[in-house]
């Protein structure tokens, strides 16, 4: 697990070359930023998205698909019809997203992905992520060494995903998790569900307690299922005999870390803000006919409740971008 320090420099030296290749005259340029749902994670994007507009003084416009595939075509149609220059999204399917994307980059319109892609690799100027391997490795690593120190090298664990979603990233966080975690000793599956919204995950967590009173881990793929995973533990009163680990790093999952419950043990961090932040800087360049990376792949960054420092350092690098 990387130091906080060593990966702040890289993320700071990161958008500082993200904000040194967006083009200095950009007013003329309007973008436009699709998110798929509204948690602390895309709107942490947004903010990067905003703030790289507003420093290459392009017109920046929000839309939101909340999950839902006609509502996502429905934004990609209406910015065609705006004549935007760009549209930075992360899709909601990987197969359903690509005719109004297409529809879009026949229209001289500039596509840049994030967080999530399409199948039609010649669509997207530009691709922004995590590495989703990476994402459930680093908490799987954590779990391991959990595992092997806390619960005497033997552990039932059940997951929470978002297959329905996005079955590819998903099973990548998932089975990554599963790959590391098992590195720490005995360990048995005792269920697989999906939920990635929080007030989702807090009842299906809890099923998963009722039908596995003695599971000692929950894993969740996303920052809605880590909230939810938490929160069912707290309902069932198993604090201390069921832990959590999870993926994504925002204030609230930060400050479930630091809580005295003990519930939430580690989560693995992307990096939002300069996602977002280059997301829109390689779409502005495209706009100008600037050469843009192909792939991005935006570090991620470990936070175990056995590191407070590195978890409070984290905190008030969050905090910085309020």
């Amino acid at each position: 697990m990387r130091p906080f320090s060593t990966l702040k420099r890289t993320l700071i030296a990161a958008g500082a070359l993200a904000v040194i290749a967006a083009p200095s005259a950009a007013e003329d340029l309007t973008v436009a930023g699709i998110v798929f749902q509204q948690d602390q994670f895309f709107r942490t994007i947004q903010m990067g998205m905003n703030a790289a507009a507003e420093a290459a003084g392009a017109t920046m416009l929000e839309g939101n698909s909340g999950s839902q595939p006609e509502k996502e075509i429905s934004l990609i149609d209406t910015y065609i019809a705006r004549g935007v220059d760009a549209i930075v999204i992360s899709p909601v399917s990987a197969v359903a997203s690509i005719p109004a994307l297409k529809r879009a980059k026949d229209n001289g319109i500039h596509v840049v992905t994030y967080n999530s892609t399409i199948e039609d690799e010649s669509i997207p100027v530009s691709y922004l992520n995590s590495s989703q391997r990476d994402l459930g490795n680093t908490t799987g690593q954590m779990a391991a060494a959990f595992i092997e120190n806390e619960l005497g090298g033997s552990a039932k664990i059940a997951t929470l995903g978002f297959k329905a979603l996005l079955p590819e990233i998903s099973a990548d966080r998932v089975d990554g998790f599963i790959e590391e975690a098992e590195k720490g000793g005995e360990i048995e599956i005792v269920s697989q569900q999906d939920a990635w919204l929080a007030e989702d995950a807090v009842r299906v967590a809890g099923d998963v307690i009722t039908a596995n009173p003695d599971i000692d881990i929950i894993y969740a793929a996303n920052e809605g299922g880590t909230v939810g995973a938490v929160q069912a533990v707290r309902n069932a009163g198993k604090q201390g005999e069921i832990f959590v680990f999870g993926v994504d790093g925002t204030e609230q999952l930060v400050s479930f870390l630091l809580d005295g419950d003990n519930v939430l043990q580690g989560v693995t961090a992307q990096q939002p803000f300069v996602m977002g932040e280059m997301a829109v800087n390689n779409a502005i360049a495209a706009a100008r006919g600037e050469e843009v990376e192909k792939t991005v792949i935006v570090p991620v960054l470990g936070l175990s409740r056995t590191d407070e420092a590195g978890v409070r350092d984290f905190q008030e690098y969050l905090k910085s971008l309020n």
